[in-house]
């Protein structure tokens, strides 16, 4: 049953255009083929990539951020309280105000004080601003690093110029040791951001993060099967080219460089239109919508990589309107905070502190982190 179901996923009439198969793009007359067997190291290679992610926080971005002045105030805790400690953790961590007023008699508290000891609690669960730093630093550092080794792959190369260079002697076009590290580390990469997705700050797109890094993991892998390379590397270099700005401009942010992160955050607003609005769609799909089929009839292959990047434009689009908002609150001198993050609350008054402190014993101190950009 297995070997009919592999059979079947390897298909050549999937994969490939119409009267070729495997065997055509075995390695022969000096030309060399993209295989699936490359791809299984790209896991080694993830877990390679978090474990030197350990080290670059410790090492660089930790001495970065505070070289740049981030600090951390210090967070008061919620006090334990085992009746709101199990609604918190078994019911809900947003208790309605029937809830509310149900748990401040069962506690013998007042109801302001219970909503502040869970807004406490859920404090304590958000990621500190060093974290956030170091975790904007180690993207900023590869996103930058794979935009330079992306320029470097493509700037030579005829169809980095012209899309319809793209395709031709499309499927029989060899495989160059450059693109072939520049497929391998990205895929890594993006593994890495996969496996470490439970653990990295949340927001609030999160579900979206989650579908853009399988996507481009699919597109990645199948792209690499079907000898898409040459326009999975343009691809990459788009996608690139604006994340490393939008990962600074956030590092500033948490230094608290307001004036210069504002400045960026405009910069990457742009590029991110240009690149992702514009070339993606109407160069980047363009080219695999229209070109393609001047070669060879189309193939599932064929609708199945484009609708994958269709998919990624949805998120283009997803993605801009949040950055048009943020721009739109800049321009209005109302620019507060990243519209994806998961904020912290505002703690109270002193007068609520000290009802807390004779009503539920001793304190520690809070911090409320600067508001992020996107």
């Amino acid at each position: 049953m297995l070997q009919t179901l592999s059979d079947w996923f390897w298909w050549d009439h999937l994969w490939l255009p119409r009267n070729l198969t495997w065997a055509d793009l075995e390695d022969k007359d000096n030309y060399i083929y993209a295989k699936v067997s490359h791809l299984y190291v790209t896991v080694l290679y993830a877990a390679v990539l978090m474990i030197a992610r350990g080290f670059f926080e410790r090492l660089i971005a930790t001495p970065l951020a505070k070289m740049m002045g981030v600090k951390d105030q210090i967070r008061l805790k919620a006090t334990h309280n085992a009746v709101l400690d199990n609604f918190f953790v078994s019911i809900s961590k947003h208790p309605t105000r029937s809830q509310l007023e149900g748990l401040s008699k069962k506690c013998s508290w007042t109801v302001r004080m219970v909503e502040r000891w869970f807004r406490r609690r859920r404090n304590q669960d958000r990621p500190s601003l060093m974290k956030k730093f170091q975790e904007a630093c180690w993207r900023c550092t590869f996103y930058f690093l794979a935009f330079i080794g992306g320029i470097t792959v493509l700037i030579d190369k005829p169809w980095f110029y012209d899309t319809r260079e793209v395709w031709v002697g499309y499927p029989k076009q060899t495989l160059l040791p450059s693109q072939y590290w520049y497929y391998i580390t990205e895929l890594s990469f993006y593994w890495s951001l996969l496996f470490s997705v439970a653990s990295d700050v949340k927001r609030k797109d999160f579900n979206e993060q989650i579908i853009h890094h399988l996507a481009t993991i699919v597109l990645l892998s199948f792209s690499w099967c079907a000898n898409y390379i040459r326009v999975g590397t343009l691809v990459m270099v788009v996608h690139d080219s604006s994340d490393f700005l939008l990962e600074f401009a956030k590092m500033l942010n948490y230094a608290g460089w307001k004036s210069v992160c504002n400045s960026l955050f405009i910069v990457f607003a742009v590029v991110f239109i240009i690149t992702r609005l514009v070339i993606f769609p109407f160069w980047i799909i363009h080219c695999t919508w229209v070109y393609p089929v001047h070669h060879y009839p189309p193939f599932f292959g064929y609708y199945f990589f484009n609708v994958m990047l269709v998919v990624l434009q949805l998120l283009h689009i997803f993605w801009a309107y949040l950055i048009l908002k943020m721009v739109a609150k800049f321009f209005s001198s109302k620019l507060d905070g990243d519209d994806r993050s998961d904020q912290e609350e505002c703690d109270g008054s002193d007068e609520e502190d000290e009802g807390m402190k004779n009503g539920a014993g001793s304190k520690n101190n809070l911090v409320v982190n600067s508001h992020h950009s996107h």
